[in-house]
C-alpha cells in the first residue's frame, strides 16, 4: 500500500495539482487586497464614503451604530457589504483567469496546414480527370 501511495503522489499531475493550489491560495491574498484596498475605497467614495465591510441588516431589528457593535452584542445580522466584495474578488479573478487562458491558447502554435500537391490533373483534349503522371489520356487515348 505504501508503494501505491508513494507512486500516486510522485505523479506528475497530483503535483501540477499541489502548486496550483498554493499558488490560487496566494493569488486569491493578492486579489482580496486589491479589492480591499484599491478597488472598493473609491468606490466608496463615489458612492458618498460608504464602506462596504460595514453594511449590514440586524435580524432582531433593533438598532446599532456599527458592525462591529452589532457581533459585540451577539445580533445576528446580514453582511451584505461582504457579499458584494466577495463578488467583486470574484469577477476580477474570473477576468484574470479568462485572460491567462486566452494568452496562453494564443501563444500554442497553430499547425501548419500545408497545401497537398496535385496528383491529378485534366486532359486537354476531353476535360477527363486524368493522374498526374500519365502519358496518355486513357478516355480519348490523347498523346499529352
Amino acid at each position: 500500500m505504501f508503494k501505491e501511495f508513494k507512486a500516486f503522489i510522485m505523479r506528475g499531475n497530483v503535483i501540477d495539482l499541489a502548486v496550483a493550489v498554493i499558488i490560487g491560495g496566494a493569488f486569491g491574498k493578492i486579489v482580496s487586497s486589491l479589492v480591499n484596498d484599491i478597488i472598493m475605497p473609491p468606490i466608496g467614495l463615489l458612492l458618498k464614503g460608504i464602506n462596504f465591510a460595514d453594511l449590514y441588516v440586524s435580524l432582531n431589528r433593533q438598532a446599532y451604530a456599527t458592525l462591529a457593535e452589532a457581533q459585540a452584542a451577539g445580533a445576528p445580522v446580514l453582511t451584505y457589504g461582504n457579499f458584494i466584495k466577495n463578488i467583486v474578488d470574484f469577477l476580477i479573478i474570473a477576468l484574470v483567469i479568462f485572460l491567462m487562458i486566452k494568452g496562453m491558447n494564443s501563444m500554442k502554435k497553430k499547425p501548419e496546414t500545408v497545401a497537398a500537391e496535385p496528383t491529378t490533373k485534366e486532359c486537354p483534349h476531353c476535360f477527363s480527370i486524368i493522374p498526374i503522371k500519365a502519358t496518355r489520356c486513357p478516355h480519348c487515348t490523347s498523346q499529352l
